[in-house]
């Protein structure tokens, strides 16, 4: 189940390797569906190297740090022949890291997220509320002829009821793309928060509507658990050019942060972070944009408990 994550200096922020803690995290160097750029399944080493500079790991706004509650399982050892047999195999391997652990996975592209939403789905029994970071919808019917990938994973999560729809929130969406599939979450009863409508909203006060109507879709559907889904390429390549599809007019890092902190009194379950593409970086800024953005979860998550 584990591969390389045994020496601290291929570990996340240098944890001990996965036990009995109550949080950790995995990877998962998947990336067979990228449409673009491939080599987002060197992210999860790349983001492992990047969170060593957090040092302790005491986030300044919660004061808390992961470090003696956090474990890193490695790398989950998966075929890299096809997209049917990695999702396959990663829900056995994935099922046990779940009943175990709060988890944070680490890409890989985002053809990933569909086979774990299947694995927490029977783990909880219920389907889930997803916060969806992107530039993408990942609303389409097919991946370029082919019945999957990358880009299908929404669409597919509410067709097979993983999710309660009307708690599937998008952020940062952007790209190009024909109204049925742009429109698609919230034609569905969700809600789109575009990087359009949030230019400009930096600050936690000005994100807080966002939040609210989050917390409002939660607390109207019997706060079904929630899971948060974050590619990388919803920020600006400015701030993370290493991606494999980056789309210009995007969020800050300071924009994903604040929200991220706003989620420490919600019951999150999990959360993954994908698409990041080291071959493409500049300066590790998408690596260490994705640890600390994994970090900031995780912090909000143990003040929670807290």
């Amino acid at each position: 189940m584990t591969g390389f994550a045994f020496l601290s200096d291929t570990r996340f922020l240098k944890a001990p390797v996965a036990a009995t803690q109550p949080f950790a995290v995995a990877g998962i160097a998947w990336d067979g569906s990228t449409t673009n750029r491939p080599g987002a399944r060197f992210g999860p080493r790349a983001i492992r190297t990047a969170s060593h500079m957090l040092c302790d790991g005491t986030h300044p706004h919660f004061d808390v740090s992961p470090l003696g509650r956090l474990g890193d399982a490695g790398d989950l050892t998966l075929p890299n022949t096809g997209l049917a047999a990695m999702r396959e195999a990663l829900a056995p391997l994935a099922a046990p890291l779940i009943a175990r652990h709060h988890m944070v996975w680490l890409g890989g592209d985002h053809s990933i997220t569909l086979p774990l939403l299947r694995a927490y789905r029977t783990q909880l029994g219920r389907p889930l509320a997803v916060l969806h970071f992107d530039a993408h919808c990942d609303t389409w019917t097919d991946h370029f002829g082919e019945p999957s990938g990358h880009g299908t994973w929404v669409y597919e999560a509410i067709q097979e009821g993983l999710v309660v729809k009307e708690c599937f929130v998008q952020a940062g969406i952007r790209s190009a793309g024909e109204r049925g599939a742009r429109e698609y979450v919230r034609d569905q009863g969700g809600a789109i928060h575009t990087a359009r409508e949030l230019r400009g909203l930096e600050s936690p006060a000005q994100l807080a509507p966002l939040l609210a109507d989050l917390r409002a879709r939660l607390k109207r559907h019997g706060m079904p658990p929630l899971y948060v889904s974050l590619d990388i390429d919803c920020l600006d390549p400015a701030f993370a050019p290493g991606t494999g599809t980056p789309e210009p007019g995007g969020l800050s890092t300071n924009q994903v942060l604040s929200i991220l902190e706003g989620l420490a009194d919600l019951p999150c379950v999990g959360m993954d972070c994908v698409e990041v593409a080291p071959p493409y970086d500049h300066a590790e800024l998408t690596s260490y944009a994705a640890a600390h953005l994994a970090w900031t979860y995780l912090c909000s998550q143990l003040a929670r408990r807290r």
